[in-house]
Protein backbone atom coordinates (compact mmCIF):
# COMPACT_ATOMS: atom_id res chain seq x y z
CA UNK A 1 0.00 0.00 0.00
CA UNK A 2 1.76 3.06 -0.75
CA UNK A 3 2.01 6.54 1.90
CA UNK A 4 0.02 8.94 1.50
CA UNK A 5 1.06 11.34 -1.01
CA UNK A 6 2.59 8.53 -3.36
CA UNK A 7 1.72 7.89 -6.69
CA UNK A 8 1.39 4.11 -7.89
CA UNK A 9 2.32 3.25 -11.51
CA UNK A 10 3.12 0.29 -13.40
CA UNK A 11 6.45 0.42 -15.86
CA UNK A 12 8.01 -0.75 -18.78
CA UNK A 13 11.47 -0.75 -18.73
CA UNK A 14 14.12 -1.92 -21.80
CA UNK A 15 17.65 -2.71 -21.33
CA UNK A 16 19.35 -2.41 -25.00
CA UNK A 17 22.21 -4.61 -25.58
CA UNK A 18 24.26 -3.94 -28.82
CA UNK A 19 25.73 -6.36 -30.87
CA UNK A 20 28.87 -5.91 -29.16
CA UNK A 21 27.20 -7.03 -26.02
CA UNK A 22 27.41 -2.66 -24.65
CA UNK A 23 24.20 -1.66 -23.12
CA UNK A 24 22.26 1.90 -23.91
CA UNK A 25 21.73 3.69 -20.58
CA UNK A 26 20.99 7.57 -20.24
CA UNK A 27 22.10 9.68 -17.74
CA UNK A 28 19.23 11.81 -15.34
CA UNK A 29 18.38 13.75 -12.62
CA UNK A 30 16.21 15.52 -10.99
CA UNK A 31 15.68 19.25 -10.96
CA UNK A 32 13.06 19.10 -8.09
CA UNK A 33 16.19 17.34 -6.04
CA UNK A 34 19.34 18.11 -6.84
CA UNK A 35 21.39 17.35 -4.12
CA UNK A 36 20.24 13.62 -4.96
CA UNK A 37 22.61 13.74 -8.22
CA UNK A 38 22.62 11.79 -11.36
CA UNK A 39 22.28 7.94 -12.13
CA UNK A 40 22.34 6.02 -15.40
CA UNK A 41 19.33 4.31 -16.33
CA UNK A 42 18.04 1.75 -19.37
CA UNK A 43 14.72 3.29 -21.50
CA UNK A 44 11.25 2.94 -20.27
CA UNK A 45 8.71 4.47 -18.08
CA UNK A 46 4.74 4.38 -17.37
CA UNK A 47 2.47 2.21 -18.81
CA UNK A 48 -0.60 4.40 -20.19
CA UNK A 49 -4.46 3.83 -19.87
CA UNK A 50 -5.30 0.76 -21.89
CA UNK A 51 -2.13 -0.32 -22.71
CA UNK A 52 -0.72 -3.62 -22.25
CA UNK A 53 3.24 -3.48 -20.62
CA UNK A 54 4.19 -4.87 -23.89
CA UNK A 55 2.71 -2.28 -26.00
CA UNK A 56 4.07 0.25 -23.13
CA UNK A 57 7.61 -0.92 -23.66
CA UNK A 58 7.60 -0.77 -27.16
CA UNK A 59 6.59 2.89 -27.73
CA UNK A 60 8.52 4.05 -24.79
CA UNK A 61 11.83 2.14 -26.83
CA UNK A 62 10.87 4.15 -29.60
CA UNK A 63 9.69 7.23 -28.15
CA UNK A 64 13.24 7.53 -26.10
CA UNK A 65 15.72 6.71 -28.66
CA UNK A 66 14.15 6.01 -31.91
CA UNK A 67 14.45 2.26 -32.17
CA UNK A 68 11.28 0.42 -33.67
CA UNK A 69 11.10 -3.33 -31.50
CA UNK A 70 9.02 -6.10 -32.92
CA UNK A 71 9.51 -8.50 -30.21
CA UNK A 72 10.35 -7.74 -26.72
CA UNK A 73 10.68 -11.64 -25.68
CA UNK A 74 9.22 -12.31 -22.14
CA UNK A 75 9.51 -9.87 -18.76
CA UNK A 76 13.32 -10.86 -17.45
CA UNK A 77 13.01 -8.91 -14.16
CA UNK A 78 10.61 -7.05 -12.39
CA UNK A 79 10.93 -4.96 -9.28
CA UNK A 80 8.94 -2.32 -7.08
CA UNK A 81 10.77 0.84 -5.95
CA UNK A 82 9.25 4.11 -4.59
CA UNK A 83 11.27 7.17 -5.13
CA UNK A 84 10.96 10.65 -5.31
CA UNK A 85 11.25 12.66 -8.64
CA UNK A 86 9.91 15.98 -10.34
CA UNK A 87 8.38 16.95 -6.59
CA UNK A 88 6.32 13.76 -6.63
CA UNK A 89 7.07 10.50 -4.53
CA UNK A 90 6.58 7.52 -6.92
CA UNK A 91 5.76 4.00 -6.44
CA UNK A 92 6.76 2.25 -9.59
CA UNK A 93 5.63 -1.65 -10.14
CA UNK A 94 8.44 -2.32 -13.11
CA UNK A 95 8.85 -4.83 -15.92
CA UNK A 96 11.86 -5.51 -17.73
CA UNK A 97 12.42 -6.91 -21.13
CA UNK A 98 15.68 -7.31 -23.19
CA UNK A 99 15.89 -6.45 -26.44
CA UNK A 100 19.37 -7.06 -28.68
CA UNK A 101 19.72 -5.06 -31.38
CA UNK A 102 22.78 -3.20 -33.43
CA UNK A 103 23.58 -0.22 -31.86
CA UNK A 104 22.43 2.69 -33.18
CA UNK A 105 22.56 6.56 -33.05
CA UNK A 106 19.76 7.14 -30.10
CA UNK A 107 17.35 9.75 -31.82
CA UNK A 108 15.84 12.02 -29.26
CA UNK A 109 13.13 13.62 -31.35
CA UNK A 110 10.25 11.56 -29.29
CA UNK A 111 11.46 12.84 -25.99
CA UNK A 112 8.72 14.65 -23.60
CA UNK A 113 9.20 18.21 -22.24
CA UNK A 114 10.15 16.15 -18.55
CA UNK A 115 12.88 14.19 -20.65
CA UNK A 116 14.47 16.73 -22.29
CA UNK A 117 14.78 18.16 -18.64
CA UNK A 118 15.99 15.39 -16.59
CA UNK A 119 17.96 13.63 -19.17
CA UNK A 120 21.06 14.88 -19.46
CA UNK A 121 22.73 12.30 -21.80
CA UNK A 122 23.15 8.85 -22.85
CA UNK A 123 25.87 6.27 -23.68
CA UNK A 124 26.77 2.62 -24.41
CA UNK A 125 28.16 0.48 -21.21
CA UNK A 126 30.71 -2.48 -21.26
CA UNK A 127 29.47 -4.66 -18.75
CA UNK A 128 33.25 -4.74 -17.42
CA UNK A 129 32.56 -0.87 -17.27
CA UNK A 130 29.69 -1.12 -15.41
CA UNK A 131 31.16 -3.80 -12.84
CA UNK A 132 34.11 -1.32 -12.38
CA UNK A 133 31.61 2.51 -11.90
CA UNK A 134 31.13 4.19 -9.12
CA UNK A 135 28.58 6.24 -10.17
CA UNK A 136 24.43 5.18 -9.83
CA UNK A 137 23.04 2.82 -11.97
CA UNK A 138 19.39 1.42 -11.95
CA UNK A 139 18.31 -1.01 -11.73
CA UNK A 140 20.48 -1.85 -8.45
CA UNK A 141 20.83 -5.91 -10.13
CA UNK A 142 21.54 -4.48 -13.73
CA UNK A 143 24.85 -6.30 -13.70
CA UNK A 144 23.84 -9.71 -11.94
CA UNK A 145 20.60 -9.54 -14.51
CA UNK A 146 23.32 -9.10 -17.43
CA UNK A 147 25.58 -11.90 -16.62
CA UNK A 148 23.28 -14.25 -16.47
CA UNK A 149 21.72 -13.67 -19.56
CA UNK A 150 22.55 -15.46 -22.62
Amino acid sequence: MATRGTANRRAAKVIVIGSDESVLLFRGGDSARPEAGTWWFPPGGGVEAGESIEEAARREVQEETGLVVDDLGPVVHRRTVEFSFNGSVIRSDEHYFIVRTDRFDVDVAGWTKVERKAIEGHRWWTLSELRATSETVYPDELVALLETVP
